[in-house]
């Protein structure tokens, strides 16, 4: 869908008989997308590329290529600032790959055709929120278990590797601070098979992080499923202190 919004787009601005403008609409409104993309197939001349789907969230757009690979990229480009913020965001998915009870991405670092993008396996799948009400409800005892189980894992793991991200912040634990929008669900088992985006994690308060698993979704606010989360949490606490 994004994809062909953003080719429509594109071939619009060849209607504009100003150069300059033509290049900045492209650069600033539609993010140099194209360029983006030919410099991938440029990099990857034996992936398939027919049938690439563009994913838009947050900061960042990205291309799942032949439903194997993710490679998202800023939207705006900065290459400084472009790979500092990717190379944290694999700092941290590489310190918590084996402490997290969900799959997280393994994140692989790309430079080419003057870009920065990084690139992780495909996870199969839906987002959570994107449910009607009724499943939420209906599956919200697993998921909270699960989610409860992750947030416990994440929270009370303090990786020495990534120490240094914690300087001038506060707060009692790690959090991935966007969890609402990136829970990805095994359609056929109806588990959760995923946690992705970790640009926004960081060391932080955990009621922000329960706050976190349904601030952007009505339907999560409604079914209810944080108080699950905060049941189970508290359940997992009571076990370790045993």
């Amino acid at each position: 869908m994004w994809k062909l919004f953003f080719e429509i787009c594109d071939f619009l601005c060849n209607l504009i008989p100003n150069r300059k403008i033509k290049e900045k609409i492209r650069k600033e409104k539609l993010y140099d997308w194209k360029k983006k993309y030919i410099a991938l197939k440029k990099h990857y001349p034996k992936l398939n590329f027919h049938g690439t789907k563009m994913i838009k969230g947050g900061w960042n757009i990205g291309f799942i290529v032949d439903k194997k690979y993710v490679f998202k990229i800023r939207k705006a480009f900065d290459k400084s600032a472009n790979s500092k913020k990717i190379i944290r965001e694999k700092r941290i998915t590489d310190a918590f790959e084996n402490v997290s009870p969900i799959r997280i991405p393994k994140i692989e670092i790309i430079e080419t055709g003057g870009y920065t993008f990084f690139k992780y396996d495909f996870i199969p799948g839906k987002n959570l929120n994107t449910f009607s009400l009724k499943t939420i409800i209906k599956h919200k005892k697993i998921w909270s278990k699960q989610l409860a189980d992750f947030i416990y894992s994440i929270h009370n793991h303090a990786p020495k590797e990534i120490d240094d991200l914690r300087a001038n912040t506060i707060g009692d634990g790690w959090n991935h601070n966007d969890i609402c929008n990136n829970i990805i669900v095994d359609k056929k088992s109806m588990e959760i098979s995923g946690i992705i985006d970790w640009e926004y994690s960081s060391w932080d308060m955990l009621e922000n992080e329960f706050k976190n698993c349904i601030a952007f979704s009505k339907k999560m606010q409604k079914s209810g499923i944080i108080i699950d989360i905060k049941k189970e949490y508290t359940n997992l606490q009571n076990e370790n202190i045993k």
